[in-house]
């Protein structure tokens, strides 16, 4: 058993935070605000609103579970043509949005690549990071994000809703997610207008399909529901579908394909259940 401080999610979140000093002293706060921005391109909850299982397609190098999920590039790491062409396949086979993992010991990524996602492609981009911090939310806007992520099991209460009101209050549309019905409970107590039920548990990394269906029927009907993790099949996403999930986030499936759009776009072939009469 995991003590705590010694899980997975807490071992990231420590480094998460040591990193974050690091940028905030050799980019004052001051000087990220005042830095151009990129014009915004959508709001990700209404591209999520659109008719049948909407998905986001995720753009990430590794994970601590699976390793690197596509051969070294030859390129230097985030000057890497290979991201465009994959965010460029994700538009062309259909994403609603597409999610850029940021955090970079653990998962390989930077803010490089939520910038050059931004330059390959006009969709609603969100970044997916370990966010504990409103310098966070700064760069995430200045690197060209429609959105954020905020992890709930990462923040304490306090945290959570300062976070989430900042991130409302400068435009930024939140995926909260959720793990458990306590972490559901503190989600709906915010208001949150998109949820995440995410199928990984972040302190082990283990993944179980049901518990989409069984955190459900907790959640408002006007809140937008993102299931994430472990789908990796068109039959997965009509069931999630049939339950009320409005949207699902998909990323190693895709990154390991040798054809992003072509397995997004075979993800999206199943049959939409009939609305009844």
């Amino acid at each position: 058993m995991s003590t705590p401080g010694d899980t997975v999610l807490d071992r990231i979140l420590a480094r998460t935070r040591q990193d974050l000093r690091r940028r905030m002293r050799e980019v004052p706060l001051e000087r990220l605000q005042d830095a151009p921005r990129p014009a915004p391109a959508a709001s990700l909850r209404e591209a999520l609103l659109a008719p049948g299982v909407s998905v986001i397609a995720e753009f990430k190098r590794r994970s601590p579970s699976a390793g690197a999920l596509r051969p070294p590039s030859t390129a230097e790491p985030h000057a890497d043509p290979v991201l465009g062409e994959i965010v460029g396949a994700y538009r062309d086979g259909g994403a609603a949005a597409v999610s850029v993992l940021t955090e970079g010991p653990n998962f390989g990524g930077s803010l490089d690549d939520l910038r050059a996602a931004r330059s390959a492609c006009e969709l609603p981009l969100l970044r997916k990071d370990f966010i504990v911090d409103r310098y966070q939310l700064e760069e995430s806007l200045a690197a060209g994000a429609d959105a954020v992520l905020l992890i709930v099991a990462a923040l304490g209460p306090g945290e959570l809703g300062s976070l989430h009101s900042a991130a409302r209050a400068m435009g930024l549309d939140v995926l909260v997610e959720v793990h458990d019905l306590e972490e559901m409970g503190r989600a709906v107590a915010l208001d949150a207008e998109i949820i995440g039920i995410n199928n990984r548990d972040l302190r082990d990394f283990s993944v179980d399909l049901s518990r989409t269906e069984r955190l459900m029927s907790h959640v408002p009907r006007e809140v937008v529901v993102v299931s994430e993790s472990g789908i990796v099949s068109a039959e997965q996403i009509q069931r999630l579908g049939e339950q009320g999930v409005q949207a699902v986030l998909v990323g190693e499936s895709l990154m390991r394909s040798t054809d992003p759009g072509a397995s997004l776009r075979a993800l999206q072939s199943f049959t939409p259940a009939e609305d009844p009469l």
